[in-house]
């Protein structure tokens, strides 16, 4: 018996001998593990340094890009920029004509554009007042394949076929401007008017380098003032087309992108109106709306801001509106140019046609009394109007 006793106590040390080097190297191993952990926070600093030096080098390369870009600037500071007559043309088939049985020119125009962009508005409000003939090519506002040919970027640009080739015009109100004093008077070529009307890199008062057009709101009368125009008829006119511009015009994207809401019902305006099912595949039409639509609707709340209107921006639409009707009454007629429109009658016409199927302007109907003047328009317009003025 003792010795099963001696036998059976030794097995218990043996064991629990056993159990404690057990327990000692998984200790071991515990530590170690803990210890190897280390790794991961190497690999993470590792991965932060790359980050770091590649920020590094992206920054360090941009600042160089923008150092290049703005000495190019500088150096291009009072310069002038060429607009030349391209000896061919684009190799753009027309998305539809516009013919007017009323055309009293020869002229030959196609107008690249966004059709409820309200610059390209302006232009077509112009072209359909006095009954010129055009072709219109639909840019896709995303990819703008359609312009790749052109240096300027932007939309409206109008293409005249002129003698060797054809002239490209660029910015809505300098191509009114040229048309304008083309019919005034036609013994000169658009593209010789065309010159009257300089395109000069300067900086803006902001410091943000630009292409500034010089005597873009001017008519080139080619001498004395027509009989049916005064002097202070013209500084009038060259007034209020500059205040669409410069202020009118921005009230628009903060109200029709006021919500996302809105934003979304003004793209599918844009692709009902623009008629983007006959031009655009599927893909690029979804792609247009939906980000297209949120986009804008940042963009809306950012020139909110940047042009300081009231946090009701439809109030801020309604102001403007009131502005422009109090100048109607103060000159006495039915239009700013009296008895019929003038080109600033055109120009807020064409502006508030980029718009008219929107809840913004159904609501600046109720609230204003705009009706009356822009159902005036709408009629003179449709009607060609113009051409018979041309004519007389």
């Amino acid at each position: 018996m003792a010795v099963l006793y001696k036998s059976a106590r030794l097995s218990r040390n043996l064991y629990n001998k056993s159990l404690s080097i057990l327990n000692e190297d998984k200790l071991i191993r515990s530590f170690r593990t803990v210890v190897q952990e280390t790794k991961p926070s190497r690999g993470i600093f590792k991965t932060s340094l790359i980050g770091a030096v590649i920020g590094t080098a992206i920054g360090i390369g941009y600042a160089f890009e923008k150092i290049n870009r703005d000495r190019k600037n500088l150096a291009l500071e009072g310069s002038e920029i060429k607009v030349d007559i391209l000896k061919t043309k684009p190799p753009v088939s027309p998305s539809r004509k516009i013919p007017s049985p009323v055309d009293p020119t020869n002229l030959k125009l196609t107008l690249f554009q966004y059709q409820s962009c309200p610059f390209c508005c302006k232009v077509r409000t112009f072209l359909d007042y006095y009954g010129i003939s055009y072709d219109i090519v639909e840019v896709n506002p995303l990819f703008r394949n359609e312009i790749k040919w052109s240096s300027y970027k932007k939309v409206p640009i109008l293409l005249a076929k002129v003698n060797g080739g054809y002239q490209p015009l660029n910015d809505s109100s300098m191509i009114i401007s040229v048309l304008a004093s083309y019919l005034n008077d036609q013994q000169y070529n658009l593209d010789e008017l065309s010159k009257y009307y300089p395109i000069i890199a300067m900086h803006d008062d902001d410091g943000k380098f630009k292409h500034e057009i010089v005597n873009k709101y001017f008519l080139m009368y080619q001498g004395s003032i027509p009989k049916n125009r005064s002097l202070d008829d013209i500084v009038e006119e060259r007034k209020w087309r500059q205040w669409a511009d410069d202020v009118f015009i921005h009230t628009l994207s903060p109200n029709v992108y006021r919500t996302l809401g809105e934003s979304y019902q003004t793209f599918q305006m844009f692709s009902k109106i623009g008629r983007w099912e006959e031009y655009f595949p599927f893909w690029e039409r979804t792609l247009m709306m939906n980000f297209g639509a949120v986009i804008m609707w940042i963009i809306g709340k950012r020139l909110k801001k940047r042009h300081n209107l009231n946090d009701d921006v439809r109030q801020s639409f309604y102001d403007e509106l009131n502005t422009w009707l109090k100048a109607i009454d103060a000159r006495g007629g039915t239009f700013m140019g009296g008895n019929t429109p003038d080109l600033s009658d055109l120009t807020v016409y064409g502006i508030l046609r980029s718009i008219e199927e929107c809840d913004t302007f159904k609501d600046a109907i109720k609230h204003t009394k705009i009706d009356n003047w822009f159902k005036a328009m709408k009629e003179l317009v449709d009607n060609h109007s113009g051409a018979t003025l041309l004519n007389s």
